[in-house]
């Protein structure tokens, strides 16, 4: 519950930024001011690995938000969900530890959009992900980039995703949702 709340006042906030600031650009950098609490950290005392994806979340709805993506997809019908993601930790942030959590699009290829996300402190990266995000269509059925950007515009400025993230995505990927996956320990 403490990250639904921590939702909410996170798109109230980039409401009211997008208001004042106007919209951010589809490839400049989200950062959002947070604090580790009690209920982000386990029993070692500093910020739970899965803590970090959930926190990442609301660089995301900020990024969303602040570049008008998120008023699109309300009105259209569409939504995103993650399909792969991957997490490497440098640094611990401890309990009350003030951080960033830097978001921003990093590419996309002819089936996802990449993400980054970053914690830092003081101009340090503590963490950072990659988010492989499909778009979908509440409607039923995958978003084509074609339909998305011709409702948002094509993001000038997008740099080529890295081939490794490339890499990562095929490696990782489990079969379609309509093949069989069977849960087999060889």
């Amino acid at each position: 519950m403490n990250v639904m709340w921590r939702t909410l006042i996170v798109m109230l906030t980039a409401r009211r930024r997008l208001r004042r600031r106007g919209r951010l650009e589809p490839t400049g950098i989200s950062r959002i001011r947070l604090t580790t609490l009690l209920t982000d950290i386990d029993l070692l005392r500093h910020m739970n690995n899965g803590r970090y994806l959930s926190l990442f979340d609301l660089g995301r709805w900020d990024l969303l938000v602040r570049t008008g993506l998120w008023d699109v997809m309300k009105t259209r019908g569409w939504y995103a969900v993650v399909s792969s993601e991957t997490v490497t930790f440098r640094k611990s942030l401890n309990l009350w530890q003030r951080f960033d959590v830097e978001s921003r699009m990093i590419g996309h290829d002819d089936k996802a959009v990449y993400l980054e996300h970053r914690a830092v402190v003081d101009g340090e990266v503590y963490a950072r992900a990659i988010i492989r995000a499909r778009m979908m269509k509440r409607s039923g059925g995958t978003l084509s980039h074609e339909e998305l950007f011709a409702a948002i515009g094509r993001p000038e400025g997008v740099p080529e995703v890295d081939e490794w993230v490339h890499e990562w995505a095929a490696a990782s990927a489990l079969p379609p949702t309509r093949a069989e996956a069977p849960s087999i320990w060889g």
